[in-house]
């Protein structure tokens, strides 16, 4: 189920935004009404400021110097190997780091692989890959909503030193090329 979209972004950090993404790498921006389509379609609302960017700013972009670009929203980069469907509605599993190498296995039933998918596939958008097996999502839904998680093939984990970040402050370290999650 859809919610009340937050109150749009105040016009410095959309003007931060578009400073992150220069002009001649950005997709053209969808419109809120191809927006709010989407979300009635996935059963979930966007959060502010990603919300307003695809809406207002760029819905994806190419490669840069500094990283592989950014997912239209909704789309999956080549390189994706999830199994499950996406679900950006249901809720998403985590509200800490886990390094799910580094856990004793929980036993033969299945439980971990299962939370394992969800963490790739629930209460999220793919922002766009890190490399092959590493894939920056926005947390959609629950506690970490708004909330930018690196998950790999290891683990998932939300921030550098435990300090969630937001889209805005995600999408600004990474043009200043550094994501802080080494």
């Amino acid at each position: 189920m859809t919610r009340t979209p937050d109150p749009r972004p105040d016009e410095a950090t959309l003007e931060g935004l578009r400073a992150a993404v220069p002009a001649a790498r950005r997709e053209p921006a969808l419109g809120y009404a191809a927006v709010e389509a989407w979300e009635t379609e996935n059963g979930v609302t966007l959060p502010e400021p990603y919300r307003s960017f695809v809406a207002e700013v760029s819905n994806g972009s190419a490669p840069g110097p500094r990283d592989a670009g950014l997912q239209p929203l909704g789309r999956l980069p080549a390189c994706w190997a999830g199994g499950e469907p996406r679900r950006p509605d249901a809720m998403f599993p985590l509200q800490d780091e886990w390094i799910w190498e580094e856990d004793e296995p929980a036993g033969d039933d299945g439980d971990e692989e299962a939370r394992i998918g969800a963490v790739f596939s629930h209460g999220s958008i793919v922002l766009c890959a890190q490399d092959t097996q590493a894939f920056w999502l926005l947390v959609t839904t629950g506690p970490q909503r708004g909330k930018v998680w690196l998950v790999a093939d290891v683990g998932a984990s939300p921030a550098p030193d435990g300090e969630p970040a937001g889209f805005a402050q995600w999408i600004r370290r990474r043009q200043a090329g550094d994501d802080g999650w080494g």
